[in-house]
């Protein structure tokens, strides 16, 4: 049993606690509600916003993942094309691919849409497949699952998981990008 001095220390934290989640969630709907946060286009978000949402959207996605299994084909040597050419159409004008900028669209977006040519580095391929057919809330990033069938769905993972490796003459050969055909004029085939 606690003495009384400890049930005035237990008590003090508590309310301490309680005013403080109180203060902070009053402070929160002053700056929602007063209109105080700039959420124009042209304005970043501060440092530790995109920290918060970068590390909302991994645990999101690694929790919303974790039970997809990716096809056993998923490495065939067929799916990269037909994902190169899905990603071509799709794809390329928001997130670039090898040597290739986004297009002005793309980069006037904010959140900006990260490059994808590490995306295996930050992503499981189950977790690309997800964020490809459900999309990012708030970020541009569509839900391809009502545009793109299942296979094709894959076959743009795997056109993902295979562009860490490739160069710009192996993206312009798989997409027929003419961006990236103009800027890799004098490279050798």
């Amino acid at each position: 049993m606690l003495s009384n001095r400890a049930r005035l220390i237990v008590k003090t934290i508590a309310l301490t606690l309680t005013g403080l989640g109180v203060a902070g969630a009053i402070g929160g709907l002053v700056v929602l509600r007063g209109g105080f946060y700039d959420i124009s286009a042209t304005e970043q978000h501060y440092p530790f916003i995109y920290t918060v949402l970068a590390q909302g959207m991994q645990a999101s996605v690694a929790h919303h993942a974790r039970d997809i299994v990716a096809p056993a084909d998923l490495g065939a040597p067929a799916r990269v094309p037909r994902g190169a050419a899905l990603y071509q159409a799709n794809c390329v004008q928001c997130h670039g691919g090898p040597g290739v900028a986004p297009s002005l669209h793309g980069l006037s977006m904010q959140p900006a849409p990260g490059p994808l040519v590490d995306a295996d580095t930050n992503w499981k391929a189950r977790e690309l497949y997800w964020i490809t057919r459900h999309g990012v809330k708030m970020s541009g990033m569509p839900a391809w699952e009502y545009h793109l069938s299942e296979d094709e769905l894959w076959d743009v993972v795997a056109f993902v998981s295979a562009m860490p490796g490739m160069t710009q003459g192996d993206f312009r050969r798989l997409t027929g990008d003419p961006v990236a055909q103009s800027s890799t004029a004098g490279e050798a085939p």
